[in-house]
């Protein structure tokens, strides 16, 4: 074998080579994207979810501002009440005189007081140095309520004519009171709306997370299979040009051979030719005629 044809064959190797590499990036580019397209796929899904989980969040969020409107109506309302009860009491003790000797009033002086610190413990959130303050507060309250009660135990009561304003006291600590009922219902029906709130906060914060994963593994892949792409798209411009060259030089190799070809008969005719003229000039000197060079 010439070094010519082994070097064909050499060439002809290379070629098949890099059409299968070419076949094999393009095979590993699409692999890439159907992955790619997976974790988009999945990251769709997840935000998907999170929307949906939004839309729930902000339908607690309303209903739980809602609870919290009302609670703050009958706050106000129970506030309201226990106001007017302590006005009261403050206008009978001025009639009635010396405090000291009025205890009854003192007695629900007191009950109010307690009252007002314990529904502040039960609606509001405090730290827990001033809850044990508070706490303390209370402790001393009823001490003295109990206290103050004994006394009123020893004593009799003092006789005034304020039969009413005792009935509207009584009245008002009662309205107060169902008042405050509604108070820690709704308060309690919000804390419900924003355990749920949160736990949804949760969820998406995790969702989220998750998304992100996805969307840079989604990110990595893609750029992955447009570097095998760009690989690909190289590999071909080659291969093309390999062949634009091989069928180039094939149409040279293939225009000499038809101009060899061409010559070679040409040659063989002209030869044919003055074999003729030969043989035509030996008939005609034989027979006594005159030759001539004129073709």
């Amino acid at each position: 074998m010439s070094d010519k044809e082994t070097t064909k064959k050499e060439d002809l190797e290379q070629l098949k080579n890099a059409e299968k590499k070419y076949q094999s990036l393009i095979e590993k580019r699409n692999e890439l994207n159907q992955v790619a397209k997976q974790f988009r796929e999945e990251r769709d899904m997840l935000n998907e979810k999170r929307k949906e989980l939004k839309n729930d969040m902000d339908k607690i969020k309303k209903e739980r501002e809602k609870f919290v409107v009302k609670m703050k109506e009958h706050k106000e309302k129970r506030n309201l009440y226990q106001q007017k009860a302590k006005e009261l009491i403050d206008a009978k003790r001025k009639k009635k005189g010396d405090v000291i000797k009025n205890l009854p009033l003192r007695v629900e002086e007191i009950k109010a007081e307690i009252q007002m610190m314990e529904y502040e413990q039960e609606t509001t959130i405090l730290d827990n140095r001033k809850e044990n303050k508070l706490i303390e507060r209370i402790k001393q309250k009823r001490k003295e309520y109990n206290e103050v009660k004994k006394q009123m135990e020893k004593q009799q009561l003092i006789e005034v004519d304020l039969t009413d304003t005792d009935k509207s006291i009584t009245e008002l600590f009662k309205k107060a009171d169902a008042e405050h009922e509604k108070v820690q219902k709704y308060y309690g029906e919000s804390q419900q709306k924003h355990e749920e709130y949160k736990k949804l906060v949760n969820e998406i914060a995790t969702l989220i997370g998750e998304a992100n994963k996805k969307h840079k593994k989604y990110i990595e892949i893609r750029e992955e299979a447009q570097s095998n792409h760009e690989k690909a798209l190289e590999m071909r411009s080659k291969i093309v040009t390999v062949k634009k060259e091989r069928m180039q030089q094939f149409q040279e190799n293939r225009d000499i051979l038809r101009n060899q070809n061409i010559k070679a008969r040409k040659e063989l005719m002209d030869n044919d030719k003055l074999e003729k003229v030969a043989e035509q000039s030996v008939e005609a000197l034989k027979g006594g005629k005159k030759i001539t060079l004129s073709g």
